[in-house]
């Protein structure tokens, strides 16, 4: 079953313009364009593991503590870095061009 089983129309079976039969058909149209979207989408979930990655996912596992607090340090002091650079580079062209 996918994320759009059907679409529910209520009221008189007329749009805001008063056409029920052309309204009817644009809705028929979107729920069939909409089944082959969430069929393509629902395919692509199913075959994960089977391709070229799934040696990879399942050899996968997820990080202890102690190896995701090493990750955000690390990643940290790299955001804090790169960002010591950038103000470096602003300060000095700010402050340096009326020296040359």
């Amino acid at each position: 079953m996918g994320l759009f089983p059907s679409l529910n129309v209520s009221g008189n079976g007329k749009g805001r313009n008063g056409c029920g039969n052309a309204s009817q058909e644009m809705r028929e149209m979107d729920s069939s364009k909409i089944s082959g979207y969430q069929e393509r989408i629902d395919s692509k979930f199913r075959s994960i593991g089977k391709g070229k990655y799934g040696r990879i996912m399942k050899m996968a596992r997820t990080p202890t503590s102690d190896e995701y607090r090493k990750i955000l340090m690390i990643t940290g002091l790299g955001i804090i870095v790169i960002g010591a650079a950038g103000f470096a580079i602003m300060w000095l062209m700010t402050y340096l061009p009326g020296y040359f």
